[in-house]
């Protein structure tokens, strides 16, 4: 009985993360129609516990401006990033099988075990995400760091 609760309640987590990651895409095609001009996307590098690098392209200001604060140290709240991954690169992060999809990037305190990885450990296993390993395809590295913001490609 005890494993069938966890399993229940890691499905429940799981469809409640990805409710949460999929809100602010729909919040952002509704409000792009009555925006006149889009945010321009910025870039930032993140690191993981592993020292890895890898670039999120943000899309939404309101996730922009929060990660300019963490980077600038303005603040310290929300400092991990989420969001769900797309199998193919992306050309602003070419060493990598995979990005966020920048519509889906938000940041986090604690997040749930499920989506938990390192950078390294997707690439070498991106061909059983979207299963019982990062279902869904979310990924929220609990060890997430950003470094700095860079150039647009």
């Amino acid at each position: 009985m005890r494993h069938l609760f966890t399993k229940t309640a890691s499905l429940a987590a799981v469809a409640m993360l990805a409710f949460t990651a999929a809100q602010p895409a729909q919040a952002t095609q509704s409000r792009q129609g009555a925006r006149d001009a889009a945010v321009a996307p910025a870039y930032f590098e993140m690191t993981d516990i592993t020292r890895s690098t890898f670039i999120v392209k943000l899309v939404e200001e309101r996730e922009i401006n929060h990660a300019r604060d963490l980077v600038n140290g303005e603040t310290t709240e929300r400092p991990h990033v989420v969001g769900r991954i797309v199998k193919r690169p992306a050309d602003y992060n070419p060493r990598w099988n995979f990005h966020y999809d920048p519509q889906t990037v938000q940041f986090f305190d604690v997040g749930i075990e499920v989506c938990d990885a390192t950078i390294p450990y997707v690439e070498d296993h991106l061909d059983e995400a979207g299963g019982p390993f990062l279902p869904g395809n979310i990924f929220c590295p609990w060890t997430s760091t950003l470094v700095r913001e860079v150039p647009a490609p």
